[in-house]
């Protein structure tokens, strides 16, 4: 029974990341600009907020601490997704490729950073693992053991829904992904809007990043990135359909998955199976490719994502 509590935390946990995370991408693609660069956006908040509780150390409250540090995650998130924005929505660049290259620029950034800081700190350390009190982000409840970004998530999700269903801002972030030169017919300022869609999802994205080096560890290098998450998130948003509700089930089930290479060999009936533990890690990547297969002809995607807006165009 307690290994079935323990991957049901681990599975709640790796949930709130993947929503978190496609909830982002879910504001920028309604806007009409798909954002590939979440899983540098992930890293450089993780980073944020990594040395937020560095440096906050033991001085703070836990619940001080943790709203530092979402803070700061949300702030690098939202700085860093702003290349996105200029190259995407003034220069009219291909979105693909910039989000590949901010990919590839968080990590890299990230890790240059993170050993800058442990060269100051001590010239013989040139690593770019960050060591903080990662325990603080938990909170216990009889026994049971719960991370604030969980409810963190939960809020988000349902802020996410009530804004893109129940208010104008959200109606018309939609309208600007679906038929941009109709919304801005009406008056609605189809820039602002893809402006306002980007840096949400930069400050999903950050919230993320620390959410996900924070699963039950106190330290992290930041060379390894995150693990693909920031895909994996972007397939939890297509599996879901651009919509909060279905993205949280998506993110259960991939969440779940991603569990399960973590306590594996605490079931018994999974260690006789004598299955490498490699495989396990390969299971949420190996399964999204497997539903994509089967559910991408389905997915509608907003109609205008990806495409540049140009106001002279009708």
């Amino acid at each position: 029974m307690g290994m079935v509590i323990i991957l049901i935390q681990y599975t709640l946990l790796f949930a709130a990341v993947l929503s978190l995370v496609a909830l982002g991408g879910c504001f920028s693609e309604h806007s009409g600009v798909i954002n590939l660069g979440l899983e540098g956006i992930m890293v450089m908040g993780a980073l944020g907020g990594a040395l937020t509780f560095k440096f906050l150390g033991g001085d703070a409250s836990p619940f001080v601490t943790i709203l530092a540090v979402l803070f700061v995650a949300i702030a690098v998130g939202v700085a860093y997704s702003t290349l996105l924005g200029i190259a995407a929505i003034k220069l009219k660049a291909d979105q693909t490729l910039i989000g590949t290259a901010m990919n590839m620029l968080g990590t890299a950034a990230a890790t240059v950073i993170a050993k800058s800081i442990n060269l100051a700190e001590d010239s013989t350390k040139p690593s770019s693992e960050i060591a903080y009190p990662g325990r603080k982000s938990f909170l216990f409840v009889d026994g049971y053991e719960f991370n604030w970004f969980m409810i963190v998530a939960v809020v988000a999700l349902v802020a996410a829904y009530i804004v893109l269903y129940k208010t104008r801002f959200g109606l018309r972030l939609m309208a600007c992904g679906e038929h941009p030169q109709a919304a801005d017919s009406v008056g609605i300022n189809v820039y602002k809007m893809r402006w306002a869609g980007v840096l949400i999802s930069g400050g999903l994205g950050g919230i993320g990043g620390i959410c996900y080096i924070t699963a039950g560890v106190s330290s992290w290098k930041f060379e390894v990135g995150v693990a693909g998450f920031g895909f994996l998130a972007l397939a939890v948003m297509i599996f879901g359909q651009w919509k909060p509700t279905r993205i949280a089930l998506a993110a259960l089930l991939f969440g779940f998955f991603r569990a399960l290479s973590n306590v594996n060999s605490g079931f018994e009936f999974l260690k006789n199976l004598n299955i490498p533990g490699g495989i396990y890690n390969m299971l949420p990547y190996v399964i999204s490719l497997i539903v994509l297969a089967f559910t991408s002809r389905q997915s509608r995607a907003p109609k205008a994502e990806g495409i540049p807006y140009d106001k002279g165009m009708r």
